[in-house]
């Protein structure tokens, strides 16, 4: 949990860092360059003689550099650690690298190498990489501050393993996990408070906590005798989709990937109810992020042109605003341009029975709550649209199941909650693959395939499909 999170951030670094210094060697060949114009000095040339006397500068510079961070720890700890502490190791793995450097043009008998150049390079390299990091410290205490990407934690257990956690988290709060209470089985306990969190609950009491909170993981801090008690309670929150950790033992489990962690130390084993990774799932926000931008940008026309077109032809607001269930039970605002007429809702009850879906998803044919524009908007997806602020304010995503309604949840079966379990979309094997030609059990189990089967490669190929789709109109009532 807290390793998967803080691995990939220093890979990301690792990355960004790599990028950085192979920049800062062009720029330095520049600043040089400039620096021997003014000066009256020999200039060594074109950027391609350079690069043919120098490119093994650049080429060593990123592995020494790198190494040379990570051996001075300045990627450990790294949203816990001062600024200026971070800055200082930049500086001082700066002075190694000129080191190595200097030792490598020594060793190779490279005795025409630029010292100046070196040494702009290095310069160069740690102002660069000084921005970087106060950018990333930034981005981090901004998300946290405002409250993005905080994890949901209920934690069973109040004894000494459960309190090690809590003092953990304590110590950590920079790492934006959130405990959201805890679980006891002794009724003396419940509704007390254990190091500053409540008690709101027994083991038996899981499933109804996790349909009323969001919770993301349930960590299981318990002692062995307690063994036998929550093995129920882990194959629900596998059901339901909702990660679990234990540090003691393991169980069998049908859907759920066993994955060992630690945190801070702790011994963890992680039964994970989705296959994305942490470089996948932010591959895909990047992803949605871009999109977004474009996609809102190139059909701008597309956008207003509908806007005006409903607000001439029916009377009431462009958009149509929807409380929706997000990501393990977020609630937000999902938007649509509206599509039916004012006061559709009141109507919802007297055209129950002409509902051709089952399950608890109302849906019908030549529904005449919809306006003449919202039929030719419903058919060929326009009305969806709008959700492209929603995936760019980071609500939805591109691809994923598509949002429920809270009452639509509250009807669901266990199995059913586990789609919650990854962001929704706007699209999905379901939208591709028929939409309300499809029956409500093989629906849920389409979302639950593509949660199983998640990669990069697949979304790409729903996005594909959907492109197709929608020009055609299959699927929709």
């Amino acid at each position: 949990m807290i390793r998967e999170r803080e691995q990939f951030l220093i890979r990301l670094m690792k990355i960004a860092d790599g990028a950085i210094i192979a920049i800062s060697f062009f720029v330095a060949y520049f600043i040089t360059a400039y620096i021997r114009e003014s000066l009256g000095l020999v200039f060594w040339g074109s950027l391609a003689e350079f690069l043919n006397t120098y490119v093994w500068l650049g080429i060593l510079a990123i592995p020494i550099w790198i190494t040379a961070m990570s051996y001075y720890n300045v990627y450990d700890d790294f949203r816990t650690k001062p600024f200026p502490e971070i800055l200082w190791s930049v500086v001082w793995t700066g002075g190694m690298s000129v080191l190595f450097l200097g030792s490598a043009t020594f060793i190779f008998k490279m005795y025409l190498t630029s010292r100046s150049y070196i040494a702009v390079f290095v310069i160069t390299s740690i102002f660069f990489l000084g921005i970087e990091k106060a950018f990333f410290s930034k981005i981090l205490h901004i998300i946290l501050q405002s409250g993005y990407n905080l994890f949901n934690i209920l934690i069973v257990g109040t004894g000494r393993r459960a309190r090690n956690l809590i003092e953990v988290i304590k110590d950590h709060a920079d790492w934006g996990f959130r405990v959201v209470g805890l679980i006891d089985d002794d009724p003396k306990l419940l509704g007390k408070e254990v190091m500053g969190y409540q008690v709101i609950g027994r083991i038996r009491d899981i499933p109804r906590i996790l349909h009323d909170s969001v919770i993301d993981r349930v960590i299981f801090a318990v002692p062995r005798i307690w063994l036998n008690r929550i093995e129920d309670a882990i194959h629900h929150c596998e059901t339901e989709g909702i990660s679990t950790a234990v540090c003691v033992d393991l169980y069998g489990t049908k859907s759920a990937q066993l994955q060992q962690s630690n945190f801070a130390g702790i011994p963890l084993i992680i039964f994970q109810t989705f296959r994305a990774k942490e470089w996948q799932l932010f591959l895909k926000r990047a992803i949605d992020v871009v999109a977004s931008i474009f996609g809102l940008i190139v059909l701008s026309p597309l956008l207003v042109m509908t806007a005006l077109g409903i607000k001439i032809t029916s009377r009431g607001p462009i958009f149509f605003k929807q409380k929706r269930v997000g990501l393990n039970g977020r609630r937000f605002t999902c938007l649509k341009y509206r599509s039916m007429y004012v006061g559709a809702d009141m109507r919802k009850k007297e055209l129950k029975r002409q509902n051709i879906m089952n399950g608890p998803v109302f849906k019908m044919r030549r529904d005449p709550r919809v306006t003449r524009l919202g039929r030719f908007m419903r058919k060929f997806s326009i009305d969806e649209l709008p959700q492209l602020i929603n995936v760019l304010k980071g609500d939805m995503s591109l691809v994923g199941p598509r949002p429920p309604l809270a009452e639509e949840v509250s009807l669901y079966e266990a199995r059913h909650r586990r789609r919650l379990c990854m962001k929704p979309g706007i699209t999905c094997i379901w939208q591709v693959s028929g939409r309300n030609k499809i029956d409500f059990d093989t629906w849920m189990d389409m979302d639950l395939q593509y949660i199983d089967n998640f990669s990069l490669w697949l979304d790409f190929k729903i996005l594909f499909r959907t492109f197709f789709v929608v020009l055609t109109g299959y699927g929709a009532v």
